[in-house]
Parts: structure tokens; sequence; C-alpha cells
């Protein structure tokens, strides 16, 4: 039984209003990206590192390679397979 952790993110980025995506990983992990104003960026990592899905564990985050950046790459935020 999966704990829907992309899924709660992809609400919960729209929510933020962030944009970027985020997948699962074959080491059980989740992997993504994150874009938009620092604020609502920060706030998202708060979220992913303290909350998560009603059913996920969170034992650790790990965000890198932040940047300013002058454009936005995505337009919404979306699942990858």
């Amino acid at each position: 039984m999966g704990v829907c952790f992309r899924m709660y993110t992809e609400d919960e980025a729209k929510k933020q209003g962030v944009v970027g995506w985020v997948k699962n990983t074959s080491k059980g992990t989740v992997t993504g990206q994150l874009q938009g104003p620092e604020e609502k960026v920060d706030s998202m990592m708060t979220w992913l590192s303290r909350v998560g899905s009603p059913s996920s564990r969170i034992d650790r985050t790990n965000f890198s390679n932040e940047k300013i950046i002058s454009k936005l790459q995505y337009s919404n935020f979306s699942i990858r397979y």
C-alpha cells in the first residue's frame, strides 16, 4: 500500500503556488524540483520536511542545487513516472 506522497505533494504545491515536478525513485525515496518565489519555495520545503502525506514517514530531506533563476522552467506542478 502506498502513502500517496506524490499526490499530496502535487496538491500542496498547487496550493502553495510553486511549479515543478515530483517522482518516486527506485530506492523508495522521492525526488523532484521546485520553482517559484523564494518565500513560496521555502514554505513548500518546510511542508516536505515536516508534513508530507498523512501516511508518510519523513526520515530526512535533502535540498540541493538551490539557485535564483530569472524565468520559471515549468508552467505547473506534475507527477513524473
